[in-house]
């Protein structure tokens, strides 16, 4: 958990970055994953020479061996005059992990040219990886040795001190996508670690699964469901599905380069490095994917509209619009398998929409496929960035229907205050949705006054197929009783009474009563 305190280290380093004019979130965020990505290759060049030393084998290396090569080490170049690592880092280091092949940085030649990595036996060709692809166009935007020194000062710090395990350094990291504060242009924003946490462990993912989110973001989605593969199966794992759980298993698409820069560095980092990371609108003509994936998790944009000669014709003949938070329900039901599972995150306006569109694609989930849970959230989830209502759908493809009973849950609390400030709190509903949707057997005699229930398909067919709440929940109004008029007169006659007597027990204190109860 990012404590207070490491919050403020993090505060710092940010201050230090905007004071040097780096003042684009994305940007800061950006050069302080490249400067992450720079430690861990240390951090696993230290442990394969420990490795090494213990076991005697030779064990590849990610560095070169030569001087130069080794100068780009963080252990080596961190505690070096601002001016030297300032020139390791811009012209020598990025522009060797531009360039990571075959698991090895590229070495220099006298004329300070970068030397092609000879490839290197049971090590794949990462010349076309996601990682490889969008940093070819990175850039290194420090713009001075000094701010360089205090971000490598700050960052090696919170290693050193803070920072004792992967599933930290992946609280930090979330804590500084936290930042990116305002929503795209697409509507596009962040989903809160818990949230995504939460909808992985509704569907919960196996090795054999193939997994996508369609709008990835900064890869949240798929990040988590490999933490839960990892946590829930890491000890039965054959070689086989580790080789998958490396890259194939995780496929993402996005529109903005920079967040699949981003992205591609995320799963890296928590040890995927030859994801499915691509360039790609989700709902045009250039995505022609179908029938692949056995498992869709996303929070896909909700705002604005596509152009509709780009819209691939099979979505529309689904849902007729522009609106892309109903083409992407649309996508979710054509990307994935007969059987495939998905969690979406879905504005309120989905639930319950009277246009033709909205209708015909609650239908479709409805009557064709087989709709499992509608989970209303708080319209806080998403602040301070966001106040939009929210829910969660969660489906599997059928193709054949098999909705019998859809699961409402009223959530109203996630764990932490709904307010800007997002501090954390006791009450938590998420514990409880997990554990009640994995037994919705259990739920058949809950009541429509209860925080969930379930309601027959007939009924929802009956409305229209309006999914929200509050068109199946029933609100319980217990009488209160009052004491007659008569009494309570009396009773603030005798207050009065009161309060005129300890006002005249001061002195000097003299008290005239203008009007009088009764």
């Amino acid at each position: 958990m990012i404590t207070g305190a490491i919050k403020n280290k993090v505060d710092k380093i940010w201050t230090d970055i905007w004071a040097g004019g780096i003042t684009n979130p994305l940007t800061v965020i950006e050069q302080l994953t490249y400067l992450m990505f720079i430690r861990s290759l240390d951090e696993k060049e230290l442990e394969a020479e420990e490795l090494e030393n213990l076991s005697g084998e030779k064990i590849g290396k990610i560095f070169p061996q030569s001087s130069v090569g080794q100068s780009m080490r963080w252990s080596k170049f961190k505690n070096a005059d601002p001016r030297t690592i300032f020139d390791i880092v811009s012209q020598r280091v990025f522009p060797a992990i531009k360039n990571l092949k075959y698991g090895q940085l590229p070495d220099f030649d006298e004329r300070g040219e970068l030397v092609e990595v000879e490839s290197r036996e049971g090590q794949p060709d990462e010349s076309n990886t996601a990682f490889a692809r969008y940093m070819s166009d990175a850039m290194f935007l420090i713009p001075t040795p000094q701010v360089l020194q205090k971000i490598i000062t700050g960052l090696d710090d919170l290693y050193e001190h803070d920072i004792a395990e992967l599933d930290m350094q992946g609280d930090l990291y979330e804590y500084m996508l936290g930042k990116l504060a305002a929503a795209g242009q697409n509507g596009q924003f962040r989903t809160p670690k818990h949230i995504r946490e939460m909808m992985v462990d509704l569907l919960r993912p196996t090795p054999d699964d193939l997994i996508c989110d369609p709008a990835c973001g900064t890869a949240g989605f798929l990040v988590s469901s490999a933490e839960f593969i990892r946590a829930h199966y890491e000890d039965t794992m054959t070689s086989k599905q580790w080789e998958r759980f490396a890259g194939p298993m995780f496929t993402g698409f996005d529109t903005d380069r920079t967040m699949l820069r981003i992205s591609a560095m995320n799963l890296t980092l928590h040890s995927i490095g030859h994801p499915e990371v691509d360039y790609r609108d989700s709902v045009s003509k250039q995505n022609q994917i179908r029938n692949k994936f056995t498992v869709c998790l996303a929070n896909p944009p909700f705002k604005g509209t596509v152009d509709a000669e780009s819209i691939n014709d099979d979505l529309k003949a689904v849902t007729n619009t522009k609106k892309t938070e109903l083409l992407f329900l649309a996508l979710f039901l054509r990307m994935l398998k007969n059987g495939g599972r998905c969690a979406c995150i879905v504005p309120d306006g989905v639930l319950f929409g009277s246009s033709k569109a909205h209708k015909s694609i609650r239908r479709e989930l409805v009557e064709n496929h087989q709709l499992r849970a509608v989970i209303s959230m708080p319209s806080g989830v998403f602040k301070p960035y966001a106040g939009v209502s929210t829910a969660v759908l969660v489906f599997t493809k059928t193709g054949a229907g098999g909705t019998e009973n859809v699961w409402f849950y009223d959530m109203k609390a996630d764990g932490f205050s709904l307010d800007d400030k997002r501090g954390e709190t006791q009450e938590n509903d998420i514990p409880d949705i997990i554990r009640r949707f994995h037994n919705l057997d259990g739920e058949a005699g809950r009541q429509r006054t209860e925080q969930s229930f379930l309601v027959p398909k007939a009924e929802i067919a009956g409305n229209d197929y309006d999914l929200s709440i509050n068109k199946y929940k029933k609100v319980e109004y217990v009488p209160v009783e009052y004491p007659p008029t008569g009494e309570i007169l009396d009773e603030l006659e005798r207050m009065e009474e009161g309060i005129m007597a300890g006002l005249a027990s001061y002195p000097g204190m003299g008290v005239s009563v203008p009007w009088k109860l009764g």
